[in-house]
């Protein structure tokens, strides 16, 4: 059986060989200021994302472009600014550079700003609905484009019979070309770190739920101390 299930395995590879291929990396961002037990979560990602990666490569094919989303340049220059923007995953598109592939950019600037901008008007709120309405449809616009674009840069960079590397936030809505094949990568840990916010949510939810019950007891006491003192200095009749 295991002979078989390899001899399998080894025909599926050699069918992806073949055409376009695209290995898709969830991004996933760190700092220094990050509670200790969320960085090292970050870290087992990223391992796992090197392993997973180099396993996939060797068996259809090695990495030749590089791709990463809000980077507008190609290159070295392109390379510096992911080196500031996520180490991470700097560290793995320079092995693959280091391995002959090229950095492509992905993203044209005025689209990406375009996006950001309505992105933060969205999360400021509205007081009129039809304000909100307005500004929803041009995000959704913009980011129509900007996806559009991407899927665009690729299918032109990306030759036949190579594989890229893309990274790129989990929430994507990026339709890539029907003659690209998708790999998407997601190890392990990354639902560990999923599991993490969900906790840190459900925390602050629930100190949030205490404070609120300690702020309406407090207050229900206050008020009792002012009936009583009203009631003792009332004039009895």
């Amino acid at each position: 059986m295991p002979e078989q299930l390899g001899k399998i395995e080894r025909l599926e590879a050699d069918r992806f060989k073949q055409g376009k291929k695209l290995y898709l990396v969830p991004l996933v961002y760190s700092t220094e200021e990050a509670p200790d037990e969320y960085k090292e979560k970050c870290r087992s990602y990223w391992q796992q994302v090197t392993e997973q990666l180099t396993n996939l490569a060797s068996k259809i094919g090695r990495v030749n472009r590089v791709y990463h989303e809000s980077i507008f340049q190609s290159g070295e220059d392109g390379m510096k600014t992911m080196k500031r923007l996520n180490p991470s995953s700097y560290q793995i598109a320079q092995t693959q550079c280091d391995s002959d592939a090229t950095f492509e950019k992905v993203e044209e600037e005025e689209l990406f700003e375009e996006v950001m901008d309505w992105q933060r008007c969205l999360m400021v709120g509205f007081m009129s609905d039809k304000v909100a309405s307005k500004v929803s449809e041009f995000y959704a616009e913009a980011t129509k484009k900007r996806n559009e674009f991407i899927a665009k840069k690729i299918s032109e960079t990306l030759k036949e019979n190579e594989a890229g590397l893309l990274f790129i936030r989990e929430e994507h809505s990026v339709q890539f070309p029907s003659d690209i094949e998708v790999f998407s990568i997601f190890p392990p840990a990354l639902d560990e770190i999923h599991r993490w916010y969900r906790d840190q949510a459900r925390l602050r939810t629930e100190k949030l739920t205490e404070e609120s019950k300690e702020k309406t007891k407090r207050e229900a006491e206050e008020v009792k101390k002012k009936t009583r003192k009203r009631t003792k200095g009332a004039p009895k009749g």
